[in-house]
Formats: structure tokens, sequence, C-alpha cells
């Protein structure tokens, strides 16, 4: 009998992943994964990683399942090779080396599974004078050149979370990578490892950029373009209540719209006129510090003016839209994103909470047919009681 996180949803149903645990991106990619209906089983090793927060919260665990396997015990990575051998994908995210001492790097997969999607997730990649040592996504992200592009032309670059490196520039590219690379195995039944870092795809996410920046559109400095906060018409703007509404009026018919809702159209001139964008940016800032973030969200409400409230982590689920497309759901009484994208024949869900470490064994190894998995009982971390 199917359990609830194998039970037939998502276009990826049936397509079984091993995730060897980590953090960051890695997880990150493999909860994309098991979002889109996949049987992900995270390979959890005694006490850890984590981030340090109780792992019945660690969303990006959902919809997962979780053994706990010691790497370094004498018949560890037999138990993944085992795994692995009756997998999709294989999804890692140590160091370049590291999995080939434990025994269980590609070719080791291979030798076990030929047709195996060996997916390797790192900051610098698999090769290069810097793949060797550690780092942290805001460090992938400057020497790309895109953290230089972040903030205001006055002050230091702006940190835009993980968002840009680990997750954008990491997890989304190893997903795109193992995802065509499970296309091309199911074709030929040749598996091959998708090197997937994070530098690399942080690079490529700016490519309209590098294009503007080589046709002379775009200035190769902080807040002076059109879409880096030096358009007076394209950023945000402190209300008189300390919050922030962000305008994004670039085409003309909506930049005409912003103005005259805004109370100042006289300055529509100024759009094409770099000369006055300074005028221009004082007058919307003038303009905006004058009312409440919630009294212009209300001005602005039901218009084609591009602009909108810059709204809190916690404000964000009860935003009316997101409240009416069900972008965040509630499972297990955490509020959380629901997966994306969505899809009219095989529809996603959260089919599980945070998968806790050890928590299925039993389960992985009746429905993989892992018998080996069940050898040492003693490692296994139980299910906390609720």
């Amino acid at each position: 009998m199917a359990t609830a996180r194998t039970s037939g949803q998502g276009p990826l149903t049936g397509v079984r992943v091993v995730e060897l645990a980590g953090i960051g991106p890695g997880p990150f990619a493999a909860m994309l994964l098991a979002d889109l209906g996949a049987d992900v089983v995270r390979v959890d090793r005694p006490g850890g990683p984590g981030l340090g927060i109780d792992p019945a919260y660690d969303i990006t665990n959902r919809n997962k399942r979780s053994v706990v396997v010691d790497l370094k015990s004498a018949d560890g990575p037999a138990r993944v090779l085992d795994l692995a051998a009756r997998a999709d994908v294989l999804i890692e995210g140590y160091r370049p080396g590291v999995a080939e001492r434990l025994g269980v790097g590609p070719a080791d997969c291979h030798a076990r599974n030929p047709a195996l999607v060996y997916g390797r997730m790192t900051g610098w990649g698999q090769e290069g004078p810097l793949a060797q040592r550690a780092g942290h996504d805001i460090g992938y992200i400057a020497v790309t050149g895109t953290l230089g592009m972040i903030g205001a032309p006055d002050g230091p670059p702006a940190v835009p979370a993980n968002l840009v490196g680990d997750y954008a520039g990491g997890s989304l590219y190893l997903v795109v990578g193992v995802l065509a690379a499970l296309h091309h195995a199911r074709a030929t039944g040749t598996g091959q490892v998708v090197d997937a870092a994070i530098v690399d795809g942080t690079a490529h996410l700016a490519s309209m950029i590098h294009g503007m920046l080589a046709a002379g559109g775009w200035q190769d400095r902080r807040g002076a373009n059109l879409l880096d906060g030096g358009c007076p018409y394209y950023g945000t703007y402190e209300t008189s209540d300390g919050r922030y509404m962000a305008v994004g009026a670039l085409e003309g018919q909506f930049y005409d719209e912003f103005l005259h809702l805004l109370g100042i159209p006289e300055l529509a001139p100024a759009r094409a006129d770099f000369t006055r964008w300074g005028e221009l940016r004082e007058a919307i800032a003038a303009r905006f510090g004058t009312r409440t973030r919630d009294e212009w969200t209300a001005v602005f409400e039901g218009s084609d003016a591009c602009v909108a409230p810059v709204l809190s982590l916690r404000e964000a689920p009860h935003h009316p839209h997101l409240a009416a497309r069900g972008t965040f759901t509630d499972h297990g009484g955490l509020t959380q994103p629901a997966p994306a994208p969505r899809f009219s024949a095989t529809p996603t869900a959260v089919r599980g909470g945070p998968a806790l470490p050890g928590a299925d064994t039993d389960d992985v190894a009746r429905d993989w047919d892992v018998p080996r998995l069940l050898d040492t009982p003693e490692t296994l971390v139980e299910r906390p009681l609720p």
C-alpha cells in the first residue's frame, strides 16, 4: 500500500531521488523535486547536519522521507549504493572529491546504476582554482558581478539574503540540469553528472544585463540604470509610517497613470529627460511621505500604475491576491509557500511535513527493497513525540 508521500501527486510521480543531506541549495533543490511528486529519500547523517532549528520546522525537508546512514561506517557506503541502484537521481553537495573518498561518487554509483543522474551542488564548481575552498552565497555572487549591481550608489552593495546565489543560481539550475539529464537518461539509458555551480548559475542569471552592458544600455555601476534603482519610477519609497511602496511604472501608459494617481501629472515629461530624474525622484519621495503605506495601497488599488506595498514575510500570506491564489498554504500548523509552478493535469501539494531524521527507514527499506537499511537500527533517530 502506497504511503502518503508516494500517492501519485505531481508530474514527477514515480521518479526516485536520493538526497545526501546537506544545507542550503541542495536540500531546496530536492524539495523542489519532492514538491513536483518525486519520491525523495534524504540520507541524513547521525546527529546532523541542520539549520540549528528543530527539524520539524525545516520546510525544505517537506514531502521527503528520511533515513539515517553513517557514511563513515564500514557498510555505510554500501547502504547508499543500494539506494542509488534503485534511484533515478542522486543529489549531493559535498566539496569536490569528498563523495569519491566516501565511496559514493559518480563512478561508484554508475557501476551500480548506469542510468543514474548524479547531481552535484557546489558554490565554486567541480574544478577551478577555488574549487576546494569554503564559501557562501555572498562570496559566490560577489565574484560574478551580481552583488555589485545591487544597492544604492552612495552605499555598499545590499545583501539579497541568500536567494540570488544559493537558490536562484544554485538550486534552480541544479533542478533544470537534473531534469534535462533525466530526460536524456530515459531516452538513451545513459546517466551523467550534472555539475551545478552557484557561480555559473548566478552569472547566467545576469545574461540580459551583460547584453545591455555590451550594447551601451547599462552602466557598470550601482544605482545608475533602469532596473537597479537608478530610475526614479522603478524603485522603493518610504511612506509616512516608515513603511515602503514599490514602484515599477516603466512603460509610458503605466507611468502616466502612476503620476496621475500620485498627484504630480505635471512632471510626466521628466520621464525621458535624465537631467530631471533627480527632481522627479524628490517629488515622488515627497508625495509618498504624505500618507501611510496602507493609504497609498488604497489609492493604487485596481490601477495599472504598477505600484505595490512592500510587505513583510508575516504579512505576505494575507495579501488578498496571494490569499485568493493560495500562494501560501498551511500544513501541520506551518504557514509556508505552496509548491510552484502549477500543473493542470498533475497538480502538486504539500503531502507531508518536514522529514524527521531516520523516521522513514522502515517504509523506505520496504518500498525501495533495500533491506540493508534495517541492519543497524541503533543508528536511527526515533521520531519525537508530538
